[in-house]
């Protein structure tokens, strides 16, 4: 039988702070880490040839953490979307970050900036990087703007006003480092995804992790409430 490929996969990125201490590192090593993990991951899955990946990389809660931890987790984007600007855009990879801006350092406000206009032609992957996101806000956000607007309130018309317009609902959504649950993220996107855990931390998800959960995924019988 011929496997489904996901269209829409959302990752919670969980566990890099854990693995550095693992090793006996500061939290940020890990969270290098990480984002060295995290592009691994999106090149194969362009290479999978999957539409859309989200991922959970910086929370609107993630402020409360330390002050050093929290600047150094503001200029990590900013070194990947440097980093990745022109070799994404070589790779035919769309990137877009969705989140609320606010409290954001401006140098980074203007690469998202940069880089989304310079990738925007782009029609392989769609790349989508939840940064200073939060789910609760981002449906309030929408309710706010949808009841001002000329349009009936109803699920149809919402979806124009989240951060994910004309973007599918999730199909897959991967946490790593053995937690269960979603933690505000994408919570009306993944009404009916599938839910897969891994005790794999992220700095440690490989080919092989995302591989397993494909697989598992193809075991699901999807059925949106009704009979199969």
């Amino acid at each position: 039988m011929k496997k489904k490929i996901p269209t829409h996969i959302a990752i919670i990125m969980d566990g890099n702070g854990r693995w550095a201490q693992k090793r006996g590192l500061p939290r940020n090593f890990g969270h290098r880490k990480g984002a060295e993990t995290l592009l691994k991951t999106v090149r194969y899955a362009n290479k999978l040839g999957i539409k859309y990946l989200t991922v959970y990389a910086f929370s609107t809660e993630n402020w409360k953490r330390p002050k050093e931890e929290v600047e150094y987790l503001m200029n990590l984007p900013f070194q990947f979307l440097e980093r990745t600007n022109k070799e994404f855009k070589n790779e035919n990879i769309k990137i877009k970050i969705i989140g609320t801006k606010n409290k954001l350092p401006e140098k980074l406000i203007n690469k998202i900036i940069e880089v989304e206009k310079n990738t925007e032609n782009n029609t392989g992957l769609n790349l989508i990087i939840a940064f200073n996101y939060g789910g609760k806000e981002e449906i309030v956000s929408a309710v706010k703007r949808l009841t001002q607007s000329n349009l009936e309130i109803n699920e149809e018309n919402l979806e124009k006003f989240l951060y994910t317009e004309n973007i599918p609902n999730v199909d897959l959504l991967i946490r790593t480092s053995g937690e269960y649950r979603i933690s505000n993220f994408l919570l009306w996107q993944t009404a009916y995804s599938e839910l897969y855990f891994t005790d794999v931390l992220w700095p440690d998800f490989n080919k092989k992790c995302f591989d397993d959960a494909l697989n598992e995924y193809n075991k699901r019988e999807r059925r949106f409430g009704g009979l199969k």
